[in-house]
């Protein structure tokens, strides 16, 4: 016997033919159980003149028997079984000489030239086995290098899951110290406000109090000299007239009305009148407003961006994630915010760098490998390569005349028009202006030089702006 895949031990004899003896050829089953090769069936049927059981003479139904393809399968293994283990033929008993392509299967040099490969491409052994090795040996290539990518983006994966840890405490920390300054400006608003009403009242209180004390003085002293003139009137006609004269003067004396009281009461006004928006008001005057901010995912590991996200520099290189949308190709960073119509503007502090370009990009451009700062490669830029040269990035390049070098440049963006207008921010002069179609988003562009003293680099920022609280208060009160 022998184990075959099925794990199921069969013998020669279980998986012959009761007809000629052999190894099953497609053996069918017939309806009474037994077993036989086709071809021997329809043999013996022909001989016989009826359709029985060469086995048990049992007649079976018209018509050729379905291949039993559970035997079928049993036999195959059997023999791929034994050829592998013995190199033989089990159908010629001759060894397995030739490798058949079409079948990718090796036979015998009978098998060859029987009908089953007669035209099928073949080879010798050897030849085959060297061919074959090589092509699973391509194969194999292909799949170390599949897994040497996926392990590199595996551990890619892990670096970036890390680094959104990292980059979410980092955030918590930042706006849980923004929310405390706000807290301790309300806070500090509201004690302001809350000793503002406790002096007015004070005041107020005390103004009450002496206001009061005097005219009880004045109630005391009255009532005195009405009990003093109740017994004169009681006295007899003598003694009343000798004291008429004094008791007419006591009663006849100038007595001030009560003085009337106004403003005495506490402002509520002062204290109420739209409070929320007076606290807001003044809360934005301290409040600057950058009309575009940095995206740190997008920039180079040698950038450090401060912490309201409007100003680069460059820096010691910082452990980044690699993601897609991060430039590593050039020492820049993109605006968060990327526009596909209307009108966008900004201004940008160069201030004393040697080294800058700003502008626009557009979303596809290479972000890791290098290309030219032009249009044609997404860049609508102009920049500093020198201390005293300014440069539109066309293609090639246009260097600008300036009278003085700008150290704050406004990009105007319109992109209806396709224009990207720069001007010096000091007097609105126009430097230069691109003139193009936009087809895709477009976003700020930020780019730095390299610095030996990392330290002591100049940054780029974008020039916030004070929000006027004045203009809201009038439109609320006028109802606009």
């Amino acid at each position: 016997t022998i184990m075959i895949s099925t794990k199921k031990s069969v013998s020669v004899e279980e998986i012959s033919c009761p007809q000629c003896s052999n190894i099953y050829t497609y053996p069918v089953l017939l309806l009474c159980g037994h077993n036989v090769c086709k071809l021997c069936l329809h043999r013996f049927w022909e001989w016989k003149k009826s359709q029985e059981c060469p086995v048990c003479g049992i007649e079976s139904s018209s018509g050729m028997p379905a291949v039993n393809q559970d035997l079928k399968l049993i036999v195959e293994d059997f023999q791929n079984k034994k050829a592998m283990d013995q190199e033989i033929c089990v159908l010629h008993n001759e060894k397995l000489k030739v490798f058949c392509d079409n079948d990718e299967v090796p036979i015998c040099l009978v098998c060859q030239i029987s009908k089953d490969h007669k035209v099928h491409k073949c080879c010798p052994v050897e030849e085959a086995a060297q061919q074959k090795k090589t092509e699973i040996s391509n194969i194999l290539g292909s799949l170390r290098k599949k897994v040497r990518t996926m392990s590199k983006t595996k551990h890619q994966w892990e670096e970036i899951k890390t680094y959104i840890k990292t980059q979410s405490d980092e955030i918590e920390t930042v706006i849980k110290g923004e929310f405390l300054q706000l807290h301790q400006f309300l806070k500090d608003e509201e004690d302001m406000r809350l000793r503002m009403l406790k002096q007015e009242e004070k005041i107020k209180m005390q103004v009450m109090c002496n206001k009061i004390e005097d005219i009880e003085k004045e109630i005391q002293a009255l009532n005195s000299t009405i009990s003093k003139v109740d017994i004169v009137l009681r006295a007899k006609d003598l003694p009343f007239l000798q004291e008429y004269k004094r008791t007419k003067q006591s009663v006849k004396r100038k007595i001030q009305e009560p003085e009337t009281m106004r403003d005495i009461l506490i402002n509520s006004a002062k204290h109420l009148g739209i409070l929320k928006f007076t606290v807001c008001q003044k809360m934005l005057k301290n409040v600057k407003y950058a009309s575009v901010v940095l995206d740190s995912n997008t920039a180079h590991s040698n950038l450090k961006l401060t912490q309201e996200l409007t100003s680069v520099q460059y820096s010691n290189k910082l452990l980044l994630p690699d993601n897609p949308e991060r430039c590593t190709s050039r020492m820049c960073v993109l605006g968060a915010t990327g526009f596909t119509s209307g009108k966008h503007s900004w201004t940008v502090e160069v201030g004393h760098s040697k080294d800058w370009f700003v502008g626009v990009a557009r979303e596809s451009i290479k972000r890791k490998s290098t290309t030219f700062l032009s249009p044609e490669e997404g860049y609508w830029v102009m920049g500093q390569c020198s201390k005293d040269s300014l440069w539109a990035q066309t293609s090639p390049r246009t260097r600008v005349s300036v009278k003085q070098m700008p150290e704050r440049l406004t990009v105007q963006l319109d992109c209806d028009k396709g224009r990207v207008v720069f001007t010096n921010a000091a007097d609105s002069a126009v430097i230069y202006t691109f003139k193009d179609k936009f087809t895709e988003k477009l976003f700020p562009y930020f780019s730095v030089g390299l610095c030996e003293d990392w330290k002591n680099s100049s940054p780029l920022t974008v020039c916030a702006q004070t929000i006027n609280g004045t203009i809201c208060v009038n439109e609320h009160l006028h109802g606009g």
